[in-house]
């Protein structure tokens, strides 16, 4: 599918400027750390339309907008939204995120009736390109009156944060930011969690397996997984840990050999297989585990397309297993690890404080060595919870004799009640819809926190808003058609309104 077919498959809704730079959008290749084609094509498109552009180091991009006739003497706004996207596909997509465009499919949703936008098979990546959409949109339509304005686009949100992690300071000039990178149309948020990876390594000595025990391949399937942040707190099964429950009924008697599940540390878990040996009878043990652990995920986590099944293969897929001993160590670990809520803010009722996700595993062979190594991101309002929460999955991984290593951690961004960017953007809710918006925190990894660090402590004045957003991370990603046109009435006050401060 070419743009022009994105073109084709929003024609007709509105508003038309913001669809039709989220179908361009969509034509273009973005997944995180490989935003150089996005890079060109935003830097290009910008320039095409007589807009300055400037590029830092890490490939973040700020483009510079005149403010509209009389309006020029108003402070510098930015509004901010990340280049990257979330890769997922369901398996049987055929799809390579590195080339292939985004196949737009404007649809109703089932349940609501609402009309969508999603994706043939894949992420949609209106995280965040329907916010990058609503800017350019923004800066070019002649109906939008602003003041001056600086599009900050970041790279490598969704794996890191790294873009702006090096954000220098005088990158930008602006000091209040209007974030596009939320998924709820009746909020506002001022905050939100800070997180920190931890990953767990192990190395097996492999061996042959014994002449008579059998080979079998276990996979879990059809989960819906989800933003390990936004829906950690919806009971969603996670495929890892359904997983080693099923394996955990080999009793101490399965030797491994492959395990892998999940790709995206901040996703939930949607598939995960291992390849297992073992006499006839603990894999019997195992197929009827199966069968349970598949019924109680479809009753206790509304995992409805949950499939969970043993399928034997010749025993030469299996010729290097780890022992005994090592696989039971590895899946009592997998047990010990959480995986969910671990915390809720006490003075807000409904907000998660802090979570974990074990959301990667993958086995290397190497020689005569099995390799595993476990991902896990944790996050968290509080820095004291979240150093907390990293020492608990040291400590785990190090008592089942893993190399433990945290890092990449990164602030929360802590809200500021008395804003008045956050006053401004309250009113002009209230004015434009006659009721008052959410005010509220997000456990979820927005930039703000980051972006508010690097420019200095107090400097910035942040809100993030956005359209409604469902099922971010995952191939059931839709975009709400009636919210993207709200979040456009709605930019098009706050900026009218912020021209005149």
């Amino acid at each position: 599918m070419t743009t022009e077919s994105n073109f084709a498959a929003v024609e007709g809704l509105e508003p038309a400027a913001v669809w039709r730079f989220f179908a361009e959008l969509a034509g273009v290749p973005r997944p995180s750390k490989h935003e150089h084609k996005i890079r060109v094509f935003v830097r290009q498109r910008a320039e095409g339309l007589g807009l300055a552009v400037r590029e830092d180091h890490a490939g973040n991009l700020v483009i510079q907008v005149p403010a509209s006739p009389g309006h020029e003497n108003a402070p510098v706004t930015v509004l901010q939204g990340h280049l990257d996207m979330v890769c997922e596909k369901n398996a049987e997509t055929q799809h390579d995120f590195q080339n292939d465009p985004i196949r737009l499919v404007v649809d109703n949703d089932p349940k609501t009736g609402q009309q969508i936008v999603r994706a043939a098979g894949t992420t949609l990546g209106a995280d965040n390109g329907v916010g990058l959409a609503l800017a350019l949109a923004a800066a070019t339509s002649p109906e939008v009156v602003h003041g001056p304005l600086e599009i900050l686009c970041t790279v490598d949100e969704e794996m890191g944060m790294s873009g702006a992690k090096v954000l220098e300071p005088d990158f930008i000039k602006g000091r209040r930011m209007l974030n596009l990178d939320s998924e709820e149309d009746d909020a506002l948020y001022i905050g939100c969690a800070g997180g920190c990876d931890t990953t767990l390594t192990w190395n097996f000595k492999t061996r042959s397996p014994s002449g008579r025990a059998r080979a079998s391949r276990v996979t879990v399937s059809g989960l819906r997984g989800g933003h390990s942040g936004v829906d950690i707190h919806l009971n969603r099964a996670n495929a890892i840990k359904l997983l080693v429950q099923t394996l955990s009924a080999g009793d101490g008697r399965l030797q491994l050999a492959e395990f892998r599940g999940g790709t995206k540390r901040n996703v939930i878990p949607r598939e995960a297989s291992a390849l297992v040996v073992g006499p006839a009878r603990v894999l019997n043990a195992v197929s009827q585990a199966a069968q349970q652990v598949q019924a109680q995920a479809i009753s206790g986590n509304g995992e409805e397309g949950c499939t969970i099944r043993l399928e034997p293969v010749p025993p030469e897929f299996a010729a290097a297993v780890a022992s005994t001993a090592d696989t039971r160590r590895l899946l009592t670990a997998l047990t010990a690890l959480p995986h969910g809520v671990l915390a809720v803010v006490p003075e807000i009722a409904g907000l998660v404080q802090t979570s974990n996700s074990v959301s990667t595993i993958e086995t290397n062979l190497d020689g005569g060595t099995l390799r595993v190594t476990v991902g896990c991101l944790s996050r968290s309002s509080s820095l004291d919870e979240l150093a907390a929460t990293t020492r608990q999955l040291a400590a785990i991984g190090r008592l089942a004799g893993a190399a433990v290593e945290s890092g990449n951690q990164y602030p929360g961004w802590q809200p500021n009640i008395n804003s008045p960017l956050l006053a401004t953007c309250r009113r002009v809710y209230e004015q434009l819809f006659g009721e008052s918006p959410k005010v509220a925190a997000i456990h979820a990894g927005l930039e703000c926190g980051i972006i508010g660090e690097r420019i200095g402590p107090g400097q910035m004045d942040m809100i993030s808003f956005g359209p409604h957003i469902v099922g971010a991370h995952s191939p059931d990603e839709r975009v709400y058609v009636g919210s993207v046109e709200k979040s456009w009435k709605y930019l098009k006050a706050v900026l009218a309104e912020l021209a005149r401060c």
